[in-house]
């Protein structure tokens, strides 16, 4: 009965630790974070946003993070009513259900300039690539650096739980 107990635990502690492990943070702008010089839409082509990820926007005190409630209001950057409003310069989205979030800088001419992105959450189990963010035409340079690290994420989860299974198995017997 205890060898049982043991077992039941590891495989659920295994599977929340593998669960947990493919969540991914994406360094909105990659190494050049959230800045007026990023095209936004380039690099978020680029990206596969899931359930559980979450969006970090790195920045100077010249910019701030507001997150629009609809398409329209991203179209026209229209500022005057978000959702939410983020100003640390380190802030963290944490992507919680599917669907299409908008962000912007909240800075006075910054969104219409380009500096914002669309963000298409598919769920944790999809392998689709989030589409663009529409109407950015500004900036001159984009980042390659994806900053997701779901491969290395994975790998450590699966060492985690494979090990922890071996470690209990040893323990029981």
């Amino acid at each position: 009965m205890k060898m049982q107990t043991v077992l039941v635990i590891l495989v659920f502690s295994g599977l929340i630790t593998i669960k947990t492990t493919f969540a991914a943070q994406h360094v909105m702008g990659g190494s050049q974070g959230w800045e007026q010089s990023v095209d936004f839409d380039s690099w978020s082509s680029d990206q596969s946003f899931k359930v559980g990820d979450q969006l970090v926007f790195k920045y100077s005190g010249l910019h701030s993070v507001v997150e629009l409630g609809s398409e329209t209001a991203y179209k026209s950057c229209d500022l005057g009513t978000p959702v939410n409003s983020l100003s640390s310069g380190n802030d963290v989205v944490k992507l919680s259900k599917t669907g299409t979030r908008y962000f912007a800088c909240g800075t006075p001419g910054h969104c219409e300039q380009g500096m914002k992105v669309k963000v298409n959450v598919v769920s944790s189990d999809s392998t689709a690539v989030s589409s663009p963010g529409a109407g950015s035409s500004s900036g001159s340079s984009s980042s390659s650096d994806s900053g997701s690290g779901h491969g290395l994420r994975a790998s450590i989860g699966y060492i985690l739980a494979v090990g922890s299974l071996v470690v209990g198995l040893i323990w029981a017997f």
